[in-house]
């Protein structure tokens, strides 16, 4: 049996429970003292306050009076794509929207042609270098979703690519399938046939194949319209691919309605969500998964994260790091754009990136939290209290990591 004891932790801090934290719960986190923590074989198996406890042959790590928190969930990420698109750059200084740079051939699907081009050892390779970067800021579980390939053969080879990071990288990684990112250049004059081969021939493979869990779909003008975002996310039920949705990223035309009324795990985006849609993922108990930094670098708003807190809607939030919109896989720029935009308490905060994105990609249940029973993912921080990390922007503050009771960095 593999023991771990992490000794002199000046504050742990976490939210508890196995599943997402709602409205004034939200905020409600475990603050203990002078803590210590044991792990078991990857496990959490007890925590306490005082004097540490003596344990036979484990490993015994001083945490020197520092914050401990669980480990970060990035509940929302692009992970595995070929290129990089730093000439759009220029094009958004100039004044070119999202929307003109994609359809001018751009955007999307400029990283299609990449993505296609490369080989999955070459997705795979470049894609466990950013996991090795994500982890370094205390990210230890994370989402990746396909939607870069827009072909069978190509949206598969991205999520073998995330299978093989699953099994040979220390993150956890959890794969989303989003064929219906958008309907590639091939298909513009027959965007029916693309959705009934992203529902029909790539949904059965991805089955077959089991490699994949969630369906994600981009609904917003000029991708898919709300009754085909319906259409796809209801096929990929029929495949036990639960649902997920970008909604509201640029126009409020319906996906955070369609997201509560079909009972999606997570609505993604959310920045021009109406009030009707924060209701409606209310009543249908979705996860308002929340995307900060690229609000900052698309030089837009930021979602209503505050008013959705109120209405008793679980926020979760995430880097978005994909190679266009959001270039960043840095999860503490988000903890702090989440308390300077977004006005969430840093206990919101930290239980947005713990126990509810851990709950966003169905986890609660195993990490997001420190307590008995869960995994040993920590975080040891280079900071006295939990208001510290919210407060310091640009610098890492993390100073070790421990993942399934191992320190990795």
């Amino acid at each position: 049996m593999s023991k771990l004891l992490l000794t002199n932790i000046g504050m742990l801090a976490t939210p508890l429970g196995k599943g997402p934290k709602k409205g004034a719960e939200q905020g409600e986190i475990q603050i203990w003292k002078d803590a210590w923590v044991l792990c078991e074989d990857g496990l959490i198996s007890q925590v306490g306050t005082g004097p540490a406890p003596a344990v036979e042959a484990a490993q015994v790590v001083d945490a020197q009076g520092s914050l401990v928190t669980p480990g970060l969930v990035d509940a929302h990420t692009h992970l595995i794509f070929g290129g990089w698109r730093q000439n759009e750059l220029g094009l958004k200084l100039h004044g070119k929207t999202y929307l003109e740079i994609q359809n001018a051939g751009g955007g999307i699907q400029s990283t299609t042609n990449a993505t296609r081009s490369a080989t999955e050892e070459e997705l795979t390779a470049k894609a466990a270098k950013a996991l090795d970067e994500m982890m370094s800021f205390g990210v230890t579980t994370c989402e990746a979703k396909s939607g870069y390939g827009l072909a069978l053969e190509h949206e598969l080879k991205q999520l073998r690519a995330i299978r093989r990071l699953q099994e040979e990288h220390p993150m956890d990684v959890v794969a989303t399938f989003m064929g219906a990112h958008l309907v590639p250049a091939e298909y513009k004059d027959n965007r029916a046939e693309y959705i009934r081969l992203v529902c029909e021939e790539m949904m059965p493979a991805v089955k077959e194949q089991g490699i994949a869990r969630f369906c994600d779909v981009f609904c917003e003008a000029d991708t898919f319209s709300v009754e085909e975002a319906r259409q796809v996310l209801e096929a990929g039920l029929k495949y036990g691919l639960r649902p997920k949705i970008h909604a509201d990223e640029i126009e409020a035309i319906g996906g955070s309605q369609l997201a509560g009324e079909i009972g999606a795990i997570s609505a993604e985006h959310l920045i021009v969500c109406p009030p009707e849609g924060i209701a409606s993922m209310a009543r249908g108990n979705v996860v308002a998964c929340l995307l900060p930094a690229t609000s900052f670098n698309l030089g837009s708003t930021f979602a209503p994260a505050r008013d959705m807190v109120n209405a008793g809607v679980a926020v979760a939030m995430a880097t978005d790091f994909n190679p266009g919109s959001c270039p960043c896989l840095n999860l503490q720029f988000v903890i702090n754009l989440g308390c300077l935009k977004y006005r969430l308490t840093p206990e919101e905060v930290l239980t947005a990136v713990t126990l509810n994105a851990a709950a966003a990609i169905d986890l609660a249940d195993k990490v997001g939290s420190v307590e008995p029973g869960k995994q040993a993912d920590l975080v040891i921080w280079d900071a006295p209290d939990l208001d510290y990390i919210c407060y310091r922007v640009g610098s890492n503050l993390t100073r070790g990591v421990i993942k399934k009771g191992v320190i990795v960095r």
